[in-house]
């Protein structure tokens, strides 16, 4: 038996940039499922991503997502695409084990914590305070450049994260500093500055976009404390669910949020395109 995609219709030019298209999976001509393949709207037309791959229930465990999956790969590379990626739910573990089986790796994954109805103690002699616009503009400087090369150490095409980085900055804080719904806080113990925290307040959710403790002073337990501090700004602004995302390679910061009670919602995995 041969596993095909078929188009189901034309190429669409979307207006962020970014393209798509439909297929079937067919078995001999005979539909057994579908995928929805595109570009990435944060990494620009050279990452592909598997918005959707979806195998009817009677052709399952027969091999047909393999296939399927390995088709799309060979679209994206038509496409002119050095890297693909996949958006896995938590539960989905069918998926993540083809996924895996393919190739692809975790890049980084999607963490919720349930807030509770008390807010978090800080520890004794650590405050937070608002972020002064002079310590934005450092700041906003060092993560522009930090957050570029983290994409860049992770396979993505130093061009597509540099222009990640400016589009998603400019993108979520069109007014700097004085964003609505965007909170940019100093952590302080004793009187010394040991880190920062930008804390971003949705309709239903609030999420940590970007927590460090300052390199003099990691180590000491001021990453947590932070993550509390994130906490009590959430509960302040009435948001019940604080979210995250973490690279799959910092351990650390994977132990820190578990400790916290924070849980896996989903994972992103990415294959380069060779």
């Amino acid at each position: 038996m041969t596993t095909t995609l078929r188009p189901v219709e034309p190429l669409q030019q979307h207006a962020d940039g970014t393209r798509s298209r439909r297929y079937q999976v067919c078995v001999n001509s005979r539909p057994v499922g579908g995928v929805h393949l595109g570009t990435s709207p944060s990494l620009g037309d050279s990452v592909a991503r598997i918005i959707e791959l979806r195998v009817d229930e009677p052709d399952r465990r027969r091999g047909r997502g393999t296939v399927a999956a390995l088709a799309a790969e060979e679209v994206a590379r038509g496409w002119g695409c050095a890297q693909i990626e996949a958006l896995v739910p938590a539960e989905a573990e069918a998926a993540l084990r083809l996924v895996g089986a393919l190739g692809y790796t975790m890049r980084n994954r999607g963490m919720e914590k349930r807030l509770g109805k008390t807010p978090p103690a800080l520890p004794p002699g650590s405050h937070g305070r608002p972020m002064t616009p002079a310590e934005f503009e450092a700041w906003h400087a060092y993560e522009s450049e930090h957050y570029a090369r983290t994409w860049i150490e992770r396979g993505v095409p130093e061009a597509a994260a540099r222009a990640k980085a400016r589009r998603d900055h400019e993108t979520l804080l069109p007014r700097g500093l004085d964003t609505e719904g965007m909170e940019f806080s100093v952590l302080e113990h004793e009187g010394s500055r040991v880190g920062t925290l930008w804390v971003a307040l949705g309709d239903a959710k609030a999420f940590v976009f970007d927590v460090e403790a300052d390199v003099a002073h990691r180590g000491r337990g001021h990453g947590r404390t932070l993550m509390l501090l994130a906490e009590r700004r959430a509960a302040a602004a009435g948001r019940t669910v604080l979210g995250l995302n973490v690279f799959a390679d910092n351990a650390p910061a994977e132990r820190l949020y578990e400790s916290l009670g924070y849980e896996t919602v989903s994972r992103t995995l990415a294959k380069p395109l060779l």
